[in-house]
């Protein structure tokens, strides 16, 4: 400071403070102003999970988000998925996808009979799932436990919170045979995505390449538990995951995985087929539960 006069003038240090001091307060003005919008405008996103639970030779998908959960496909009864359930603290399911008419992938549907069994909110099935064990069992009980039932088609959306998931296949107008009928979803959050394809087969997977182009995903549930008949290398190169997990009992009576199509998935992910932690290739008879994190701004990791 200079006193001039018998005033005091300013000189170039003070200004230098001045301004230093000044854009101080202006950024922490932004940043508490931006700290009262975020809580009371939107939100960042939260986590979400993809959880392929050990159900042996089946299929059971935990799916969750912002606080809810759903499932596709619920695992053979007696597959202990209800137990599981409740250890993970889930007590109301807002959804359950039966994406296929066969025991191993909706038989826990029969144990919400239950009375300590998770409430389910609504079940929904595939235009050619309502047959077989589903019509016979699965309808029955809902039924009786008056759960409403939605039959999906082809381009219906479903939501979890923020989770987004849409059924691409089967068409309504194409007829294949029951694994062909599986229900198909990508699920869609963030900057992740992932494909649960139940037990479609090759004639599936051609009708769904037909009409979808919007198949390539992050994740890729491997089609009827890695059988032969099952994802063809077109089909793989059109998903393009960079992950993939097989839902599949140890020493099964069906030789699932087969080792063509642990080849064709090692080609395709340009990774062993062998299931270490560093292996894009998991395996629930070798790993037991297999669970993938959601994070936003990152896309989605195996946890």
């Amino acid at each position: 400071m200079i006193f001039r006069a018998g005033r005091a003038v300013a000189g170039p240090f003070f200004w230098v403070m001045f301004c230093t001091v000044g854009w101080m307060l202006v950024a922490a003005l932004v940043l508490c102003l931006w700290g009262c919008y975020n809580e009371t405008g939107e939100e960042e996103g939260s986590p979400g999970r993809v959880t392929f639970l050990d159900v042996g030779q089946g299929l059971a998908v935990l799916l969750e988000q912002d606080g809810l959960f759903a499932m596709y496909d619920m695992g053979p009864d007696s597959a202990g998925v209800l137990d599981t359930l409740r250890e993970r603290g889930v007590d109301t399911l807002e959804w359950a996808v039966i994406g296929h008419n066969h025991r191993d992938h909706g038989g826990s549907v029969l144990e919400m009979t239950q009375g300590a069994a998770p409430f389910v909110r609504r079940l929904y099935v595939g235009p050619d799932t309502a047959g077989g064990f589903v019509r016979d069992s699965v309808l029955r009980v809902a039924d009786r436990l008056k759960i409403p039932v939605d039959t999906l088609y082809r381009g219906d959306e479903l939501s979890l919170g923020s989770l987004k998931l849409k059924v691409l296949w089967p068409a309504s107008f194409m007829r294949v045979g029951d694994n062909g009928a599986s229900l198909v979803l990508r699920g869609t959050a963030e900057e992740a995505s992932f494909l649960l394809t139940g037990d479609l087969d090759s004639a599936g997977e051609r009708g769904l390449l037909e009409l979808s182009t919007d198949v390539m995903s992050d994740l890729l549930q491997v089609g009827h538990h890695g059988s032969a008949g099952s994802s063809s290398l077109r089909f793989l190169s059109r998903v393009a995951p960079r992950l993939a997990v097989i839902s599949v009992g140890s020493h099964n009576g069906y030789g699932h995985p087969t080792e063509n199509v642990l080849r064709k998935l090692q080609y395709v992910l340009e990774a062993p087929t062998d299931s270490t932690l560093d292996s894009p290739i998991s395996r629930t008879d070798r790993e037991g539960t297999v669970s993938y994190q959601i994070i936003p701004g990152v896309g989605i990791l195996k946890e």
